[in-house]
């Protein structure tokens, strides 16, 4: 009997503690996990457009692009140009001094007028008879050699007149008239800037994505909220055995005249374009080399105000995700369009807990503005 004593002793001993300790009613306050409710911020499975994007640097190019110089030696006559505006084709740009050549060719003219008059003669006395038929044929090759001199002349006196080859804009004006210029001298540039070339370089290993008509976007310094879009027109036949890159010509419209020659731009060529399954990035839960998400199982039953799920449960579900690009994860396998995934709060939740959906993050609405309104409604 006294043996008994001696076991049971440390075991009422135990239990006289555990009361002491926990008493009942803190231990029936224990969460249990089948009722407990965390408050979470929710995003959609959207289709959305997608592609692999490629980034670079590059420099804008004049679509066409000239200096207009001289070819004679004389001096400027007229200027039709200040700088800066648009000309035609053709329109006359700067005109140099021809008085020499102009009456050069006044002569010339008038001697094809004497040299033809011969011609007549001498064929209407060729008809009768009066008249060798040698005579009239030296005349002929007189008249012949007067006017390739005209010809001649005219084409020297045209080169006093400098035109624009095509159409475009006029760079700033460097002459003034009475300046005396030589073979070569610069005049004016002419460029055409509707259309701008964009020359950039891409690595040799990714020259198995690139294509000509590949769509891309481009944006600069100058202006930081527009967006220029393009297309890839000429991939360069060689590689540079040196940096090991290969060469890339896109064009870009320019209709507004925003951008100019020279300029540098930030170039993203859209590679595989497609439509694809994504999710915000924040939404993936890592694990080893597993990826999951959190997926709001909403059934007619469950509690729903507005927009918001009052209680729902969650279930993890493994994805295959594919590429990334800034706050957005591409997902190839696991979810479906218009699932409800968590997107803020998938630290604190595990399997079987159920949720409470504050909101829900699109391209609309933020996670600051989710907060801040739930902040108000405890608030009030």
């Amino acid at each position: 009997m006294k043996r008994l004593n001696v076991v049971t002793t440390p075991v009422f001993l135990a239990f006289a503690l555990l009361i002491i300790c926990f008493p009942p009613g803190l231990l029936a306050q224990q969460p249990d996990d089948a009722s407990e409710v965390t408050a979470v911020i929710g995003a959609r499975t959207i289709l959305t457009d997608w592609s692999d994007p490629l980034a670079a640097l590059g420099t804008l190019r004049a679509n066409e692009s000239v200096t207009l110089s001289s070819t004679v030696t004389d001096t400027v006559e007229a200027l039709n140009f200040e700088g800066g505006e648009k000309v035609a084709k053709g329109q006359v740009l700067v005109r140099l001094s021809a008085s020499e050549e102009r009456a050069d060719l006044k002569a010339a003219q008038t001697l094809r007028e004497e040299r033809a008059n011969a011609v007549q003669r001498l064929a209407r006395l060729q008809q009768r008879d009066l008249a060798p038929l040698a005579d009239l044929e030296d005349s002929r090759t007189q008249l012949r050699q007067v006017e390739a001199e005209i010809q001649a002349l005219q084409a020297r006196l045209d080169d006093h007149t400098i035109r624009a080859p095509f159409e475009g804009v006029v760079g700033a004006r460097q002459l003034s008239i009475g300046t005396l210029v030589t073979p070569g001298s610069e005049l004016v540039t002419l460029d055409d800037v509707e259309r701008l070339k964009l020359d950039f370089r891409i690595p040799e290993v990714q020259l198995g994505m690139m294509a000509v008509g590949l769509p891309i976007v481009a944006t600069s310094s100058a202006y930081p909220d527009e967006v220029f879009e393009g297309t890839v027109s000429i991939i360069d036949s060689r590689v540079d055995p040196v940096s090991r890159s290969v060469g890339v010509r896109a064009l870009l419209n320019n209709d507004e005249r925003l951008l100019r020659p020279g300029m540098l731009m930030r170039v993203t060529v859209t590679r595989a374009p497609r439509q694809t399954l994504v999710i915000p990035e924040s939404a993936l839960v890592p694990q080893g080399r597993r990826q999951y998400v959190w997926v709001v199982r909403q059934t007619e039953n469950d509690e729903v105000k507005d927009d918001h799920v009052e209680s729902a449960p969650v279930e993890r579900r493994e994805v295959e995700i594919g590429s990334r690009r800034e706050g957005e994860i591409e997902i190839l396998e696991g979810l479906e369009q218009g699932d409800m995934v968590v997107s803020h709060g998938g630290d604190r939740l595990r399997q079987g807990v159920r949720v409470r959906l504050i909101g829900v993050v699109d391209e609309n609405t933020s996670v600051s503005e989710i907060l801040d309104a739930q902040r108000s409604e405890d608030d009030n």
